[in-house]
């Protein structure tokens, strides 16, 4: 599994990912790894980006909230 792949299933999963994610996007996509197209590809939001990377077609990319806080 790519580790694009593996971040955005934590971050579907795991609510201490997504509560780091969103109240710091870049640093927690560093700690975990992801590169800076990677990285790009997710703060985007584009699923065409993402599903490229990921080897799939953007139907198959899920919708998923991963903005960062505005609070």
């Amino acid at each position: 599994m790519s580790k694009l792949l593996d971040y955005l299933n934590t971050l579907d999963k795991d609510v201490n990912v997504l509560s780091a994610h969103k109240s710091g996007a870049k640093a927690a996509m560093e700690n975990y790894g992801l590169n800076a197209e990677e990285q790009e590809a997710v703060l985007s939001g584009n699923k065409e980006s993402l599903a490229g990377l990921l080897g799939i077609s953007a139907d198959e990319v899920p919708a998923i909230d991963i903005t960062e806080s505005t609070y």
